[in-house]
């Protein structure tokens, strides 16, 4: 499968929108409740929620993936770190999402977005980077483990009115 990465503007809050809700429920949506669920995608993967992380002034950084027709098939979205861990610190940087259709899955896109969001996050030289993963998301734990990314210690991630077990995961500078 063809494809191409390109920075997100606000005028790509609304497929942001939808491709984020569509790889989450595609990837988590059977774990939850329909109820959890959609508080959560209201929560989470509104045209509102994107375009707040796109405005000019936000520290945060998106990037989109298109097949060769220009559908979206995933996204990446860095910025500052807000990951409830002791160490982290105010320069810490964070992979916040990276999720990708399955479809696209394992042609390469997932590691052109996440090379893009670090290049990013170290544009003004080494720190520390964070990100979190699902506990039971074990391809997802192998692929940031080949980006030197390592355990440090779980949280509880909500999704409604369910708390999942989530993984922060370090990779020093």
């Amino acid at each position: 499968m063809t494809s191409s990465i390109r920075r997100a503007t606000p005028a790509d809050a609304a497929v942001l929108a939808e491709i984020g809700a569509a790889t989450f429920i595609e990837t988590f949506g059977h774990l939850y409740t329909p109820e959890d669920l959609q508080a959560f995608l209201d929560e989470s993967h509104t045209e509102a929620a994107y375009a707040n992380v796109l405005a000019a002034d936000a520290p945060y950084a998106l990037w989109l993936a298109e097949d060769e027709a220009g559908r979206a098939i995933g996204y990446a979205q860095a910025g500052p770190c807000g990951l409830p861990h002791a160490d982290v610190r105010a320069e810490d940087g964070e992979i916040k999402r990276l999720y990708l259709r399955a479809d696209a899955q394992n042609g390469g896109v997932g590691h052109a977005m996440m090379d893009a969001a670090m290049a990013w996050l170290l544009r003004d030289g080494p720190r520390t980077l964070w990100l979190s993963v699902w506990s039971e998301n074990f391809g997802a734990q192998r692929f940031y483990a080949r980006y030197g990314f390592e355990f440090m210690a779980e949280y509880e991630f909500i999704v409604g009115q369910q708390r999942d077990r989530e993984f922060m995961y370090r990779r020093v500078a």
